[in-house]
């Protein structure tokens, strides 16, 4: 690692398989050296899908052990359906929980003001499930796909990029020779401020998260906490300027716990330990099975929230370097689709370059990637944010007026349930997984599609005969 050398990396042949289903078995007729930095989801994802595409991928990241890290994650139907596509579908269902509704309940009491049905109904209406499972679960099932078909290369930290080449410089000296580089290196990414044109930081939004996990036969025990497990529902309470997020993960065996508060400058990291005291003390008052739960935690770890504004473009002038996930576009963990979002991304660009022949349809690819992206992934991001406004209102005509649309939306669910017909019109309900069309697009969209639909209507317009 100590090599102050220029050097090419490159990747072995990705390996052909008799299960060519991905993009229809399409590979590129050019096959180009890719650098992604970064070996997250969004990271492991890109590698898998352009090594599938028919390219030579090698993933470049700055740890130097790929470790268990973070707590629970939600994974929606726009992501599992892709996920399935890929042959994942029994190992998530090996570690993963099928939620069977959202509630949303009030901070004081416990009451419920929120329902919204889940489990099968999300199969029959988008045809993928809605999961929970632990996030270094969902990461090594990830490493596992890709690892195959890419080279992986740790403690391998970037410091500086040249794009007219383009190169990569690492901290040990050095240098890696490639044709593309894709930037998945998370919000704090080391290559966004070559696309951004000058250093950018991502700023506070005022709200951090502790996370801690509990072993659900604690939750057993107690006669109050049992439906927490037995029903496997997710489960949130609102409150002033704070909210909890619960549900369980690892196959009932854990249950996870997001707390979010106000931040009081903590660090920004996903490891950071917090006070257990001091998080009592900001959910003091909170409802009774509320306070059982914070008393079952003996450890908890405090993560500061941190945002982004939307770019005016996610490719580099040069066309050698482009963004991925939370580089680009990050998510507040509102809406559970940051993890979403970076591997749609994924899918996008490895399915664009599938079709890749000619050396000049490299630049034009990278734009369609973001034509396709980015206003689905900036309307997510503003959903996202719309949650933390309304999660958080203070007690009061705002907060009241929250709840009686919420109440509206889960006795116009049971309605439906009952078999009757829907009379409420559900666009703009503060309980957004309420709102018919805005889950059916958040939902209900193929990643892969699009970028078939794209190519169908567009692919002509680049340079050679366009490959089918």
């Amino acid at each position: 690692m100590g090599n102050k050398q220029s050097q090419t990396v490159t990747a072995p042949e990705p390996p052909i398989t008799n299960d060519d289903k991905l993009y229809h078995g399409r590979r590129a007729s050019l096959s180009l050296d890719i650098v992604v930095v970064g070996c997250g989801i969004g990271g492991l994802t890109a590698a898998y899908c352009l090594a599938q595409a028919g390219h030579r991928v090698t993933i470049i990241e700055a740890a130097s052990v790929i470790g268990d890290i973070g707590a629970g994650i939600q994974v929606t139907p726009n992501l599992t359906r892709l996920l399935i596509r890929w042959g994942l579908g029994e190992r998530l269902k090996q570690v993963s929980v099928k939620p069977e509704a959202l509630s949303f309940r009030r901070w004081c009491t416990g009451e419920t003001v929120a329902w919204t049905k889940w489990g099968d109904t999300m199969e029959e209406e988008y045809e993928a499930p809605y999961y929970h499972i632990h996030r270094a679960d969902f990461h090594r099932i990830l490493y596992e796909l890709a690892e195959p078909h890419c080279t992986i290369r740790t403690n391998c930290r970037v410091v500086s990029m040249d794009t007219s080449k383009p190169t990569l410089t690492l901290e040990s000296g050095e240098v890696v020779h490639t044709d593309l580089v894709i930037g998945a290196d998370g919000i704090r990414s080391t290559l966004r401020r070559y696309v951004v044109g000058s250093a950018d930081r991502p700023r506070p939004t005022g709200d951090a998260a502790y996370r801690a996990i509990i072993p659900t036969d604690k939750l057993l025990q107690d006669p109050d906490l049992r439906p927490l497990v037995e029903k496997a529902e997710m489960v949130g309470w609102m409150g002033p300027r704070c909210h909890i997020m619960s549900y369980n993960i690892r196959a009932k065996k854990e249950f996870n716990l997001v707390l979010v508060h106000p931040d009081s400058d903590g660090e920004e990291s996903w490891t950071a330990e917090g006070s257990v005291d001091k998080m009592k003390a900001e959910f003091a008052g909170w409802e009774p099975r509320v306070q059982k739960l914070l008393e079952m935690i003996p450890t908890t770890l405090n993560w500061k929230l941190m945002d982004r504004d939307p770019l005016e473009t996610w490719v580099h002038k040069d066309g050698n370097l482009v963004l991925l996930g939370d580089s680009c576009h990050p998510m507040l963990p509102y809406r559970a689709q940051g993890s979403a979002m970076a591997v749609e991304d994924a899918a996008v660009l490895g399915n664009l370059f599938s079709h890749l022949s000619l050396h000049s349809q490299i630049v034009p690819l990278l734009h369609a990637y973001q034509c396709i992206r980015y206003d689905r992934a900036t309307a997510t991001q503003a959903s996202s944010r719309l949650n933390q406004h309304i999660f958080h209102l203070p007690d009061g005509p705002q907060q009241e007026e929250r709840d009686r649309q919420m109440r509206a939306a889960i006795e116009d669910a049971l309605r439906v349930a009952r078999g009757e017909m829907s009379t409420l019109a559900s666009a703009g309900n503060a309980n957004q997984w309420a709102d018919k069309e805005k889950t059916r697009n958040q939902f209900g969209y193929d990643a892969d599609e699009e970028a078939e639909k794209w190519w169908r209507v567009h692919g002509h317009t680049l340079a050679g005969s366009p490959r089918t």
